[in-house]
């Protein structure tokens, strides 16, 4: 097989999300597979974390425009490189593949009520979000198959756009292997001067997407301070000072600020020790397809709070400690909880150690190279036999 992998993004110097779980998918696939060919197209850039060896080639291909990129130069280069099978990675992909398509449905909160001119969204969110909303239900009546993060997610997909149990497949995400207890009081030094890290914080992994849940955790933030004091600060990654102060100002709080630690972008490999020094991870996100920070937490032996909403239940488990991410006490008294009383903090980073050992991207990438073969195979049968045996 000759596949071919939409990775645009991976070269950026700062990735979030989507970008780590196809770097992951692709290095993961590296170690398993030393069968098959494979391409990457990625957009030029500077972080060159990807190099080609003996079956994979990196190409970095020239393109223009983010959805110039996708819908233009992809599908030309797969068909000049002679590729047999398209996956793409991060919810969209080209109107017209030349072969077969497997496409990575993260969620479809930009196809739900929040689309496109709620308050909260930057700019650039609302021209990502018309762009989705414009080809996502597109492509995915051409795509062969489609892969999301979680059963949750799955069922809302097939509900929303009526598609059939045997197109779209649940593959968990997984946490990386780096993600371990920071014990070692060096390095737990070196990355608290590094960064300016506080003595004691509370870890909060927002932006300005409303789906986050910023102005919930620093109103509940805000009112762990008045009963328990401001001894323990609240640490915030890659967050704008203006928004900050924004949001600090519309909850009557911009007092809050001189406890706020902004750590602007962290290296992954840096994360680790951030979470292992944290108090508590907060996570009552609003709306989630899967949650990969919740695990991230967990495998460095920190607490978690996260929501009883979509799919953070079903990722946690047991294993943190679940509120209503709109009720604002439930979120304060969770934190005083687990500040407060050692056993239940103990208890819930035991459960998180062992639930974090359920995910890994070693099996999301056997997962995704059964699929690879499923859909060849059965393409191959339907061009000898002239049967239609997947959904295109």
């Amino acid at each position: 097989m000759r596949i071919a992998i939409e990775g645009q993004r991976l070269f950026r110097p700062k990735k979030h999300g989507m970008d780590f779980v196809a770097l992951e998918l692709i290095k993961n696939l590296m170690l398993i597979d030393k069968e098959n060919e494979y391409v990457v197209f990625v957009a030029p850039d500077q972080d060159k974390c990807l190099s080609s060896n003996e079956n994979f080639q990196i190409i970095e291909l020239d393109g223009g425009s983010y959805a110039q990129w996708e819908q233009i130069a992809l599908p030309k280069a797969v068909k000049k490189y002679e590729c047999e099978l398209l996956q793409c990675t991060s919810n969209t992909a080209p109107l017209f593949s030349p072969v077969p398509t497997i496409i990575i449905l993260h969620d479809i909160i930009y196809m739900e009520s929040i689309a496109l001119f709620r308050r909260g969204y930057s700019l650039y969110q609302k021209i990502g979000n018309m762009y989705r909303r414009f080809i996502v239900p597109r492509v995915l009546k051409k795509a062969t198959k489609i892969i999301t993060v979680s059963e949750f997610e799955k069922k809302r997909i097939q509900n929303f756009f009526n598609l059939s149990d045997d197109k779209i497949e649940a593959v968990y995400n997984g946490v990386g292997t780096h993600f371990r207890p920071v014990t070692e009081k060096e390095e737990q030094l070196s990355i608290r001067t590094k960064y300016k890290l506080p003595d004691q914080y509370f870890f909060f992994l927002g932006n300005t997407d409303p789906k986050k849940n910023t102005k919930g955790v620093l109103q509940a933030y805000a009112k762990y301070t008045q009963i328990k004091g401001t001894t323990t600060k609240l640490l915030m990654l890659d967050f704008d000072e203006s928004e900050l102060q924004s949001l600090l100002d519309s909850i009557q709080r911009p007092d809050l600020r001189a406890h706020i630690y902004l750590a602007g972008y962290v290296n992954n490999y840096d994360l680790p020790a951030i979470y292992s020094m944290s108090e508590a991870f907060l996570y009552p996100s609003l709306r989630e397809s899967f949650g990969i920070p919740m695990l991230e937490a967990m495998a460095c032996g920190t607490a978690v709070i996260t929501s009883n909403t979509s799919s953070m239940p079903e990722v946690a488990g047991n294993a943190a400690l679940i509120v209503n991410p709109y009720n604002i006490n439930e979120i304060t008294d969770a934190m005083i909880k687990l500040t407060g009383q050692s056993s239940i903090k103990e208890e819930f980073i035991a459960k998180g150690l062992q639930r974090s050992k359920r995910f890994s991207w070693k099996q999301m990438a056997v997962k995704n190279l059964s699929l690879y073969k499923e859909v060849l195979s059965s393409q191959s049968i339907e061009a000898r036999y002239g049967t239609k045996m997947l959904f295109i």
